[in-house]
């Protein structure tokens, strides 16, 4: 029988400091929430016998040495290993998969996954004008392992998540066929609708129900940041939040002495990417990686869709769940929740670490629900990488043998997609797009998508005169016919109509 992978315990802490004098390092709220997590398991001291200390990548202020310090902080086990990640909001997941698998193997004994940010405390600092007293800050980590995207992406503007999913979400308005005024109602009952979860959530940041007019209309307190998204509809980044998680073999937990109901099952799991570079994507409104991964990890687990309890879609942004749900096979206005958390928007949004929260989250439910299955998802960088876990109470049934992630991603990697011109000129039309706004409202730039008659694709800017902007947000963009041109002085494209 396989010796499988459970979580025995789980800590969170949000630390709403009111002056620099709250204030506590990313370290520092991993370390807390470690020790939370032991307790959880009903073992304090088993921080002791931890061999992985596993340190999601920190954005606010990572120590020179985040594993490292972190496995010293709580005393775990010396000559173990120590991992600290590149960026992307699928790490957690992906960490507890791997973890999953090498626990199983025998190869480590108890692994402790944590993260944690402190943009709070670093805005407040900012604003008084003193230095945080916190041990040195390091940079290493920050980066992918290959750059996230190609020259035209970037020189065009379609850079920051906050400009790159607002054209997701036009694309799945227009593949929809909803009006402007559908979209935006739409969007204001999601945000309402994840706001109401965080208001019960006693680790969110933000406690407050909000209406679907507070969601998308647009006031001082909730300025447009890129069509179709206000403030409110974004990821907030700006808390002070952690989570651990303790991952043990069954015969460790028994060894232990962790209690049989405080452990949670990874029943199924996938991780996969989709086409690397936003430019070389099918299209904007669908992610063949989340739709095969979710197959795979319910594969594992011999479970349906229609056979889970309740969902955690990764939702940076509202794009973000909605290419899950369809991805997935959720049925639109299924009454399942697809937050247990509330979502980044209105959880709060802590870096790359949020999916330590959902999974910590989805654990304790699970466990007062013993026989039902939960599904969280993880997503990096431009919804490019993809994390899958199914949650259950219940010793899973089967051989629990993990999917061929090898094989799926050979499949999505050779999947034809449209060429780039190189140096469009003549008529086209947007595939997607976006108009970017200033923090006083006015448009700044449109970063457009487009195609050429041909069908090959190129990245180009548009004018922001009130003209054309109505014609993009009063309007339907996508499928606007005009006529791009090439710059060669600058390298830039620009289509007009």
């Amino acid at each position: 029988m396989v010796d499988l992978p459970v979580i025995i315990g789980a800590g969170q802490l949000t630390n709403h400091a009111g002056s620099l004098a709250g204030a506590r390092s990313p370290l520092d709220l991993m370390a807390e929430c470690a020790r939370l997590a032991a307790a959880d398991a009903g073992v304090p001291g088993a921080l002791a016998r931890v061999d992985s200390v596993q340190v999601v990548n920190i954005i606010s202020w990572a120590p020179p040495d985040p594993a490292g310090e972190l496995a010293a902080a709580v005393g775990a086990r010396e000559g173990g290993e120590r991992i600290y990640t590149v960026v992307g909001g699928d790490t957690p997941q992906r960490l507890v998969n791997e973890a999953a698998m090498r626990l199983t193997r025998g190869e480590i004994g108890l692994a402790l996954i944590a993260g944690a940010e402190a943009m709070h405390s670093l805005k407040l600092s900012s604003a008084a004008g003193s230095p945080l007293p916190w041990p040195p800050r390091s940079g290493r980590g920050l980066l992918q392992d290959r750059p996230g995207w190609a020259q035209t992406e970037i020189a065009h503007g379609a850079l920051l998540p906050a400009r790159v999913y607002p054209m997701f979400e036009n694309a799945i308005r227009a593949h929809r066929g909803w009006s402007i005024e559908e979209h935006r109602g739409r969007l204001g009952e999601w945000g309402a609708r994840f706001s109401a979860v965080a208001a019960a959530n006693p680790n969110a940041w933000f406690r407050k129900a909000l209406t679907s007019e507070e969601v998308t209309g647009v006031g001082a307190t909730n300025r447009l940041t890129a069509f179709p998204y206000t403030k409110r509809l974004n990821a907030f980044l700006e808390v002070d939040q952690g989570a651990a998680l303790l991952l043990a073999s069954e015969s460790v937990a028994r060894d232990l002495g962790v209690p049989r109901e405080e452990w949670v099952y990874l029943h199924g799991f996938a991780h996969l990417n989709d086409l690397w570079f936003l430019s070389e994507r099918q299209n904007y409104w669908s992610s063949p990686a989340i739709a095969r991964a979710a197959r795979l990890a319910l594969g594992m687990a011999s479970a349906e869709v229609d056979g889970m309890a309740c969902f955690d879609l990764y939702s940076c942004f509202p794009s973000a769940v909605e290419t899950a749900r369809e991805a997935i096979g959720i049925p639109e206005g299924d009454p399942r929740p697809l937050t247990v958390t509330g979502g980044l928007p209105y959880f709060g949004g802590p870096g790359n670490n949020y999916v330590t929260h959902s999974i910590a989250t989805m654990a304790a439910r699970l466990r007062e629900r013993p026989g039902e299955l939960g599904l969280v998802t993880g997503l990096g960088m431009l919804t490019t990488k993809h994390s899958v876990g199914i949650y259950g109470a219940e010793r899973p049934g089967g051989d629990w043998s993990p999917p061929d992630l090898v094989r799926a991603q050979a499949g999505i990697d050779a999947a034809p997609h449209p060429a780039m011109a190189g140096e469009p000129a003549g008529p086209a039309s947007i595939e997607t797009y976006t108009v970017a706004y200033g923090r006083e409202g006015r448009p700044e730039s449109t970063v457009i998508i487009g195609r050429m008659e041909d069908g090959r694709r190129f990245f180009a800017n548009g004018p922001t005169d009130e003209h054309h902007i109505a014609d993009l947000t009063a309007r339907e963009g996508v499928g606007l016919r005009g006529r791009v041109a090439h710059d060669r002085a600058t390298g830039l494209n620009r289509f007009d109509w």
